[in-house]
């Protein structure tokens, strides 16, 4: 098993100027452009964006599998330009595919994984058996990979990334495609880990419910670039808000109380529908009871007072003026991150000079 023997107030994760092109059809398409943050032991890091945003790239990049075209970064110690090895070494990494192999059984798979890793077998069977208990394998870890659910082969993935005891673990969708009980119980899983162990988890989601209940910090990137970094609840109370919606008996009192709800806000207060106001602002919780005292002390009758808290998807309309899910629907466009598979596996050559 190899040791961590980077400083523990050094970052985890710095990544400098990471840049990535790929050549298309003859056209040059930059999948990610200036990548510059820092990641801190111990952190739960959400990267969200729509498809094609780059989040995939930026992991391959960050855990070696594909070289920047320019820029560097060192991750748990090591830079992974010059000593990819050592990257690895101290990296966990689930992709978006299965890893284990589909006729080895469960077990062996793990003590497989440990054996890559230079583990003695006793080390191997130990920490299998570690992994096995932890993420709730043991009913099944004598079946092949083949046999498994959609959920157990995830937790097998996570298994796999774990089997070395990384510090630091990459998780690219490790819940796409599971039903809602699978993805909560892996979930716990992962919480459970970090609990534990002080794992560093730096994931991709498409579930943003997933990034807004579980993650410390939330990178937002769209068209190669990180356009939001900072926690859930900074960056929905200072780029979204919160939805009231008042609703009264008639169009009349609706148009008097958007004059009444826009003195004491001093936001933008829309009418909707024929006597309803809409008013999006950071502290809608606090600006509801408040706004029906000043329409009851107008002489105005609130029928209905409704507040929704924003959520992530509304931080990107924010940003972009499109929604993650629309930003997201539709094939990949070139240059999208299913294209920058396509073009590592076919051999296209890429823009790799420095």
């Amino acid at each position: 098993m190899v040791r961590d023997a980077v400083v523990m107030n050094e970052p985890i994760i710095e990544a400098r100027g990471l840049t990535k092109r790929f050549t298309v059809k003859k056209a040059t398409v930059e999948a990610v452009t200036d990548l510059t943050f820092q990641v801190a032991r111990g952190e739960l890091v959400a990267f969200l964006g729509p498809n094609g945003a780059g989040k995939s790239t930026s992991l391959r990049m960050l855990t070696t599998l594909i070289p920047p075209t320019s820029g560097t970064a060192r991750v748990v110690g090591s830079d992974i330009l010059h000593r990819p090895a050592d990257v690895r070494a101290r990296i966990g990494y689930v992709g978006q595919l299965t890893s284990g192999s589909f006729s080895q059984r469960v077990r062996d798979e793990l003590l497989s994984q440990g054996a890559f890793y230079g583990m003695g077998k006793d080390a191997a069977r130990r920490r299998a058996d570690e992994l096995i208990e932890s993420l709730d394998l043991a009913s099944f870890a004598s079946r092949s990979v083949q046999q498994l659910s959609g959920g157990q082969k995830r937790r097998l993935d996570v298994a796999l990334g774990l089997m070395h005891a990384p510090p630091l673990i990459f998780l690219d969708e490790p819940s796409t495609g599971l039903d809602p009980q699978s993805r909560a119980n892996l979930w716990q899983h992962i919480i459970d880990l970090r609990r534990q162990h002080g794992t560093t988890v730096f994931l991709t989601t498409h579930y943003l419910e997933e990034a807004d209940r579980y993650a410390e910090r939330v990178m937002v990137m769209d068209k190669g670039r990180v356009i939001a970094d900072d926690t859930a609840a900074r960056l929905k109370a200072e780029l979204a808000g919160d939805v009231v919606t008042l609703g009264f008996a008639s169009p009349d009192d609706a148009a008097r109380a958007r004059a009444v709800v826009q003195a004491l806000t001093d936001r933008e207060v829309r009418r909707e529908g024929e006597a309803s106001v809409v008013v999006t602002a950071p502290d809608g919780d606090a600006l509801l009871p408040a706004a029906v005292r000043e329409l009851d002390a107008a002489g105005i009758v609130v029928r209905s007072a409704t507040g929704v808290p924003p959520t992530l998807d509304d931080v990107f309309l924010a940003l972009t003026g499109r929604t993650l899910r629309e930003a997201g629907e539709g094939d990949p466009s070139p240059g999208s991150e299913t294209d920058d598979r396509e073009t590592e596996a076919s051999g296209i050559t890429e823009e790799a000079k420095r």
